[in-house]
């Protein structure tokens, strides 16, 4: 049984949440030394590595057979895919505006859930939610112009998209793995495929592209190597072994927190300055995104007040 989040659990959510939303700020740091495309596809195949080792030599799991070559490939095409959308977009937008339209992730998993699983119909709460979501969208693409300023130029905004594409690309994974056996295998298996798919898929993509310098200095290990090791190898098992612990509509909620983070670190480090427009259609994103949620953890929040008024009375 899966137990509700206590503190132990909550201060974990924070510490994921912070390197979560530090991940694109890394990135964007040394693009000019190594290009996003290539550091995602190098950390991908460093974290591929620790995490087959770990699974085999450590935590010695049982890997599902006969799932590599179709759910594996499936799930690992659409990691590839979120990844390229992140490296490609922050060539061109804010690590600030990545981090928001990366965590859009939920709405398109429910959106994509509804369609593949019949139990998993969205209500008229989640309907309004993805409805406050995508106006707050619209706001973000569409105010600049509307309200009289300057509007963005065509790359920021070519930027913004491939945010949104990348987490609709996290989206379908989550629906990929719920609607596969891949949901029955080990959480180092499902991720392994991701993150080996990935390095394979876009260290070629890099080369071709012509994004393959790289020049090295003391930043640059330093953020390939938190990349590598903390992001993609530590923080994505710390957050799956929580999965299997802890509900995962509370632990939802609280990754709410990794967008806010993903700002103000984009503000502090890199000295963004996120307009009135994206602050609006953020701030709708996120209540969006958490009105999505709700529908989960607000009728065990309910028969939680009604057992302590019983208990009271």
């Amino acid at each position: 049984m899966r137990r509700a989040v206590d503190a132990s659990a909550a201060a974990i959510m924070v510490v994921l949440c912070l390197i979560w939303g530090l991940q694109q700020v890394a990135i964007k740091a040394v693009a000019t030394e190594v290009a996003p495309l290539l550091q995602v596809a190098l950390r991908s195949g460093v974290a591929a590595l620790l995490v087959w080792l770990f699974s085999r030599l450590i935590a010695r799991d049982r890997w599902l057979p006969g799932v590599a070559l179709r759910s594996g490939l499936v799930v690992g095409l659409l990691f590839a895919a979120e990844f390229l959308f992140v490296a490609e977009g922050l060539r061109w937008t804010s690590a600030s505006h990545m981090a928001v339209f990366l965590y859009t992730a939920p709405m398109f998993a429910a959106l994509g859930l509804q369609l593949r699983l019949p139990d998993e119909r969205l209500s008229r709460l989640q309907w309004l939610g993805i409805g406050i979501a995508f106006t707050g969208i619209a706001i973000t693409f569409l105010l600049p112009s509307l309200h009289g300023g300057s509007p963005r130029s065509a790359h920021w905004l070519l930027g913004d998209l491939m945010g949104l594409c990348a987490g609709a690309a996290w989206g379908l994974t989550t629906v990929a793995v719920r609607s596969s056996r891949l949901s029955e295998a080990p959480a180092a298996q499902t991720l392994f495929y991701q993150l080996a798919i990935a390095s394979l898929v876009l260290l070629p993509c890099a080369w071709l592209s012509g994004q393959a310098q790289f020049h090295a200095t003391p930043l640059v290990w330093t953020s390939l190597g938190f990349q590598s090791v903390i992001v993609a190898f530590a923080s994505y098992l710390i957050w799956f072994w929580l999965l299997r612990r802890y509900l995962a509509a509370r632990l939802g909620v609280l990754s709410f927190m990794s967008p806010l983070f993903g700002v103000a670190f984009g503000v502090l480090l890199l000295h963004e300055r996120p307009d009135t427009a994206f602050l609006i259609g953020a701030l709708l994103v996120l209540v969006g995104l958490l009105v999505v949620n709700a529908q989960v953890w607000l009728p065990s929040w309910r028969q939680r007040r009604r057992q302590r008024a019983a208990t009271g009375a």
